[in-house]
């Protein structure tokens, strides 16, 4: 064992690969190594940075050890977080060094930021006074030390007139410490005025934080409710009590919006973590919480693995949202995740949403979660109508796929000088293009999937893998020319169609792929809340979380396109996107209208929808999945097989399936070809194994792995507990 003190022989390292155990290092005399320690070690011919580890070092030749080469001055990673690292190991079937990879993603950060060169006033004179000089001067009372450009832009000089000053002896140099990526949030800036049931919620989740103690709560309100705010009160109570609170948000798009909230409500914005923040920020924000400097983080999923010092609460926005599985390298869902996070520190999880995930609410009403209810808008802001528009009944006109009764209600809207929002889950022009000569279908080469047509960017393009090529004018197969059709719509489809209905209406298009990336996703969102656009079309981008104040007409162009696959959540998909995306409309109080095109206006999603009744829905949902013992009343896992030869996949799969162990609470289906079969040039079969709720998954699937085919060639296997998708 390591102990904490000043010396030892030898430490147990884990390193961020794909390693089952840490590995022993030598440590040289006078270096001091604690667990949780960031070290630099050699690894092969590379020198890496790795976690002192807790446990027993292993029986080795002392001589031949490699040494620890550095030890990082930076804050150790604290018991609680090893704690979680191990536990989300062992619970995914991951490497440890690979859930540890995910907490060492900003390696420049193992350093302390160096100080900056700033300047402080001294008792001397300036040797003859400008205006300029006065202004100077008089910013920089009090003692407080400046940096060089930031004195000449509060006093509104040039940095010439600083450096006259400083050759005066008027300044001296100082050294000052890395000013913080942001400023302290304040509990008491701007407490708001909350609806009766707002104020009974967040005096809730007060509780929960001055209890000190794990707990969860589901914070379950209607869109448009004020969830938010709530929530926020939790967060000031945490900052009141000197934690750090972590906010997890589905999306990147999202983020920009909630930290201008966070903003009005603390005085600052919290800290950022996603993917798309710049190399250096994300190394200063990784250092800064792990020295306790900033106190809020709003991230992606990936948040989860920042080192914080002091964390005391986290909240998971939009809870049921897909984004929060990881299917790469380490699979795991963060809402879940977060929760084991709260477990292993002692501290209290709140889980939001309109639309709670089923898994959530089952545990609510067994007991496990506290549940609070925000059952109307906020300032009783009435809920859009809802409607379905028969597609049977109403059908659009040749070519089109936007119903009379839609196109009416756009008109009107546009007459009233308000907003319409057309959702379609589908990005591109056209999902198919074929032949109408020869029928040649357009196909990925190397995925077993059609090219989406991209007109605006005249482009075929496979969602799955990336593979794109120009639009030809002639069939590839036959060599007709002009004879290439688009096959259903995609969002710029219905854009087109728009156009030609409403040549003078201001259109946005928002799609993921937009050009320009999240920086034009976010001036685009912030147009359309500013009254810049009349008509937005958009896939599921649109239904998170935005509030669009004259947005009173919202149309979902394909209400049924979640319910044509086999996933065993596609009700509860469903659901709740097209929830969440009608109820962007009359946010603000106006009247407000949505409509669902469908040809199964009498399915049960359907009907839970238009007649407002969720709990219907959740009752019926969560009946069906505990007559088929499906989660979360039992569990599933997939295991997905994939090499270069379709025989080598499907070979190495049935020897999988060979291998499983005999157990009576756990059976294996498969192996199936997957839906998509061949993925990126990769042939993937899939196994999926079924259980009962209490059944040790991970011990079945790790005998099987075991016993089953070593893994040779071409040959990988990914193992997905919990699976979120079955393609």
């Amino acid at each position: 064992m390591i102990e904490d003190s000043p010396f030892v022989a030898a430490a147990p390292v884990l390193v961020p690969m794909p390693a089952e155990r840490p590995y022993t290092y030598a440590v040289p005399a006078g270096m001091r190594v604690v667990p949780g320690s960031i070290v630099r070690v050699p690894l092969g011919p590379r020198q890496v940075a790795g976690i002192v580890w807790d446990g027993a070092v292993e029986k080795v030749d002392a001589k031949k050890l490699r040494p620890i080469e550095q030890v990082f001055d930076c804050p150790p990673i604290d018991r609680a977080m090893r704690r979680f690292v191990d536990w989300v190991a062992q619970y995914t079937l991951s490497p440890p060094g690979m859930v540890a990879r995910m907490l060492l993603r900003a390696p420049e950060a193992f350093d302390p930021e160096p100080w900056i060169e700033g300047l402080q006033r001294t008792l001397l004179a300036p040797d003859r006074m400008t205006g300029a000089r006065q202004r100077v001067l008089e910013t920089a009372e009090g003692g407080l030390a400046w940096t060089r450009s930031g004195l000449a832009h509060a006093a509104g000089v040039s940095s010439t007139v600083i450096d006259g000053l400083r050759a005066q002896g008027v300044f001296e140099t100082v050294m000052i410490p890395p000013r913080p990526v942001v400023a302290a949030p304040d509990p008491g800036y701007a407490i708001p005025e909350l609806m009766p049931d707002q104020g009974a919620a967040a005096q809730m989740l007060r509780a929960n934080v001055a209890a000190g103690v794990f707990n969860v709560a589901l914070l379950d309100g209607v869109t448009g409710s004020g969830k938010t705010e709530v929530y926020f009160e939790a967060v000031a109570a945490a900052l009141d009590q000197g934690r750090q609170v972590l906010i997890l948000l589905p999306e990147i798009a999202l983020t920009h919006a909630f930290l201008e909230r966070f903003q009005q409500r603390f005085g600052a914005k919290p800290g950022e973590w996603h993917s798309d923040l710049p190399p250096r920020m994300r190394e200063r924000v990784w250092r800064q919480v792990a020295e306790g400097g900033v106190r809020v983080v709003a991230g992606a999923r990936s948040a989860l693995f920042l080192p914080f010092k002091e964390l005391g609460l986290i909240v998971v926005d939009e809870e049921h949202d897909p984004a929060y599985k990881q299917e790469d390298r380490v699979f795991y869902n963060a809402r879940d995740m977060a929760v084991v996070r709260g477990h292993i520190g002692s501290f209290p999880v709140v889980l939001a949403s309109a639309t709670p995930s089923v898994e959530s609410r089952v545990n609510a009403s067994q007991g496990k979660y506290n549940r609070a209810v925000l059952s109307a808008r906020f300032a009783e802001a009435a809920l859009p109508h809802l409607k379905a528009v028969d597609m049977r009944r109403a059908p659009p006109a040749r070519g089109g796929f936007l119903s009379p009764v839609l196109l009416d209600q756009m008109h009107q809207t546009l007459e009233r000088q308000e907003q319409s929002l057309l959702f379609l889950n589908r990005r591109g022009y056209a999902p198919l293009t074929l032949c109408r000569v020869c029928g040649h279908r357009f196909g990925c080469p190397v995925c077993s999937a059609w090219l989406v047509e991209h007109r605006f960017r005249g482009q075929l393009v496979c969602h799955h893998c990336g593979h794109n090529e120009r639009r030809p004018e002639a069939c590839p197969e036959c060599g007709t020319l002009d004879h290439l059709v688009a096959c259903g719509p995609g969002v710029e489809r219905i854009a087109e169609e728009v156009v030609t209905h409403f040549p003078d209406a201001r259109t946005i298009v928002l799609s993921s792929d937009l050009m320009g990336g999240v920086r034009r996703l976010r001036l685009e969102l912030e147009a359309i809340a500013d009254g810049e656009a009349d008509i937005v079309i958009g896939t599921q981008l649109v239904a998170k979380g935005h509030n669009f104040p004259n947005m009173t007409l919202v149309g979902v162009v394909d209400a049924d396109l979640g319910l044509a696959n086999g996933d065993p959540r596609a009700a509860e998909r469903t659901f709740q996107l097209l929830s969440q995306v009608t109820g962007r409309a009359g946010r603000t109080g106006k009247k407000s209208l949505g409509l669902l095109q469908t040809f199964q206006p009498d399915h049960p999603v359907m009907r839970a929808i238009v007649s407002g009744d969720a709990e219907a829905f959740y009752e019926r949902e969560i009946a069906e999945r505990e007559r088929a013992a499906l989660p979360p009343f039992g569990r599933l896992a997939g295991v997905i097989v994939s090499a270069v030869t379709r025989a080598e996949a499907e070979g190495h799969a049935r020897g999988l399936r060979r291998a499983a162990p005999e157990a009576t609470d756990l059976f294996v289906l498969g192996p199936a070809e997957a839906p998509l079969s061949l993925l990126g040039g990769r042939h993937r079969f899939r196994l999926l194994i079924q259980g009962e709720r209490r059944a040790d998954m991970q011990g079945f699937i790790r005998a099987m792995l075991a016993n089953g085919p070593k893994q040779r060639g071409s040959v990988r296997v990914q193992v997905d507990i919990d699976p979120q998708s079955f393609l």
